[in-house]
């Protein structure tokens, strides 16, 4: 049976929560491998309205494992209240499964993402200030805390020790604020012990068993393409991959083992925080496309920013992926619009340049190239196969599939579970 990897194919916020939770019922393991609470998946089940920030969407769906791969870095405090809202509204998360290789979001990452960020004023990144940056270098750097190590109160106390004794010489002496005491950081995080013990596994384990045994595995990445440490815009990106190398690395499992990797694309563009966007709108276009869409961040409640849909990107994402799918959402909202601009390439210099540039400066100088579509004015909320589109509604997905480089085997046609056109079988 496959593994399917399904992550972001532009900045984040495509609406992945609701791609995976569509397959969820189909699948009996959904791993998040990589981000933490800065991610934010919002999933609608009949008339309830759930928003995920660090718990994999699969947990919406009975039958179903969810597991937190090693990839992820984890803030208990925000997992806990997660659940317990979660188990308040009737929801069974007895069967989540958290890797004990994942990183630990300490109270003193959290610290140092604020004032770093709130330091570099004008050249701020646009974190959402939770502490993944700051946990992914203390990963990097070897002075990180893992789920396991809250099970050896003498390693936790050395490791957090080493952690401070450089962040402390920051936080007094750069930042003029008041030094972290070991104790107490240790103290809250053996706090989280006994309550996370049910949930801690061998998830590397768990999992390549599963997919030996012929079970269904879903890969679900926080975040998107464009905000790839290594392949998005950099410096305004995340602190990790979620692009679909990072669903190996991030879960522990072979890229021989990975059978399909799907897509999510909004049928226009958003972005949150800072960065280029060559398509972004800043007339009537653009702030319809946002409270028509409820663009605003599950995760941190800011309004994201909208533009037309970005077909360089989406061939980018295609490309750096492997993608052999799409997962196309939101199209109800482009629903009024007569003519709707699609991006086909930008102009540099006075040059038509047809793939994404690799250079930052020419990528925050692109403007884009727009090839004009036929708009629809018909309801399309109620459709339940492609045929059910209005003739340039399906003339629309056409052109994005053709320009993007990949089959469209999904189509969001309103944000509820059953609201959703489905072309080709993901399994």
């Amino acid at each position: 049976m496959p593994a399917l990897v399904l992550l972001g194919a532009q900045w984040g916020d495509e609406g992945k929560g609701k791609a995976t939770d569509l397959l969820g019922g189909s699948v009996d393991y959904v791993v998040r491998y990589q981000g933490g609470n800065n991610a934010g998946h919002t999933v609608v089940v009949g008339d309830q309205k759930y928003a995920l920030h660090l718990l994999p969407s699969g947990i919406l769906s009975p039958g179903c494992t969810p597991v937190i791969g090693n990839g992820v870095v984890v803030d208990p405090s925000v997992l806990f209240s997660e659940l317990s809202g979660l188990n308040e509204r009737g929801v069974d998360t007895s069967k989540l499964l958290i890797s004990g290789n994942a990183h630990i979001i300490t109270p003193y990452n959290v610290t140092v993402d604020k004032v770093t960020e709130r330091f570099l004023g004008k050249r701020k990144i646009g974190t959402t200030g939770r502490g993944i940056g700051p946990t992914y270098a203390d990963k990097i750097n070897r002075v990180g805390i893992r789920v396991q190590d809250l099970y050896d109160e003498s390693i936790l106390t050395q490791k957090v020790e080493a952690a401070l004794d450089v962040k402390n010489q920051m936080l007094t002496k750069l930042y003029n604020r008041r030094a972290i005491a070991t104790g107490q950081v240790v103290e809250e995080l053996l706090g989280y012990a006994d309550k996370l013990r049910p949930y801690v596994a061998d998830t590397v384990l768990v999992l390549n068993q599963a997919l030996e045994d012929d079970k269904v595995v879903l890969f679900e990445g926080g975040q998107g393409t464009l905000l790839d440490i290594d392949h998005g815009t950099y410096p305004f990106v995340t602190s990790s991959n979620p692009t679909a190398g990072g669903a190996c690395t991030g879960a522990g499992v072979g890229p021989t083992k990975i059978s399909r990797v799907i897509g999510i694309l909004k049928a226009y563009t958003t972005r949150v925080g800072a960065g280029p966007f060559p398509t972004e709108l800043f007339d009537e276009d653009g702030e319809a496309l946002r409270r028509i869409g409820g663009e605003r961040g599950v995760t941190t409640g800011r309004d994201r920013r909208c533009g037309w849909f970005d077909a360089v990107i989406a061939r980018y994402a295609t490309r750096v992926n492997g993608l052999t799918d799409f997962f196309l959402t939101k199209l109800d909202v482009l629903t009024g619009w007569e003519q709707i601009p699609v991006c086909v390439a930008y102009e540099i210099d006075g040059e038509r340049v047809e793939e994404l540039p690799y250079s930052q400066s020419d990528f925050h100088h692109a403007k884009p190239v727009y090839e004009m579509l036929p708009g629809w004015s018909e309801d399309i909320s109620k459709a339940k196969s492609f045929s059910d589109l209005p003739k340039n509604a399906q003339a629309y997905v056409k052109a994005l599939e053709e320009m993007s480089g990949a089959p469209i085997s999904a189509i969001g046609v309103g944000p509820g579970r059953d609201e959703t056109i489905e072309i080709n079988s993901f399994l």
